[in-house]
């Protein structure tokens, strides 16, 4: 489902091609967000278009279709976004693992954490440097580019979670 409206946002955030869309995919959008083989796009977009919610905006060589959001998917793509998250039953996999801690012995535990640590640094680097190539492509006074807010937010989560490992080293003298 959430497909669906990644596909519209980005439409409506810019119009782009099946490919530039898979091509999105496979680069951060798909490392740090949602997954999507083109596969699963095109018979999306196809839908999309069937529902009214996304139109082909220009038709080019070889049968390129660049896509745009109408109203109409404009107006489903904000009223997804402003539906509260419904939260199932808990099932995060990182906090049952945390939660386990104490069954490993204190040496164990220490290793776990420094590596935690150290791979939530590492993804905090690289997600810093997704934010300042962003920050360097966007002309002062503009819109950040798609996908800046989402660094930021995945940039501070992994620092976070360093910090807490940190912490949780310190804790455990």
């Amino acid at each position: 489902m959430s497909l669906r409206y990644a596909l519209l946002g980005m439409l409506a955030y810019e119009p782009s091609s099946g490919y530039e869309l898979k091509k999105m995919f496979e680069g951060e959008l798909g490392e740090y967000a949602w997954h999507a083989p083109h596969t699963r796009i095109y018979p999306e977009l196809a839908r999309l278009a069937d529902e009214g919610l996304i139109e082909v905006a220009e038709e080019g060589a070889r049968g390129r279709r660049t896509y745009a959001a109408t109203e109409a998917g404009r107006a489903e793509l904000r009223r997804w976004l402003f539906t509260p998250l419904e939260e199932g039953r808990a099932r995060n996999v990182h906090v049952l693992r945390l939660f386990l801690l104490s069954a490993l012995e204190p040496e164990d535990t220490r290793r776990l954490l420094r590596s935690y640590a150290d791979d939530s640094e590492h993804e905090a680097d690289k997600l810093a440097a997704v934010a300042a190539d962003l920050d360097a492509e966007t002309p002062a006074g503009e819109r950040p580019p798609f996908g800046r807010m989402a660094a930021e937010f995945g940039l501070r989560m992994h620092r976070a979670r360093r910090d807490w490992a940190r912490w949780a080293l310190e804790r455990m003298g």
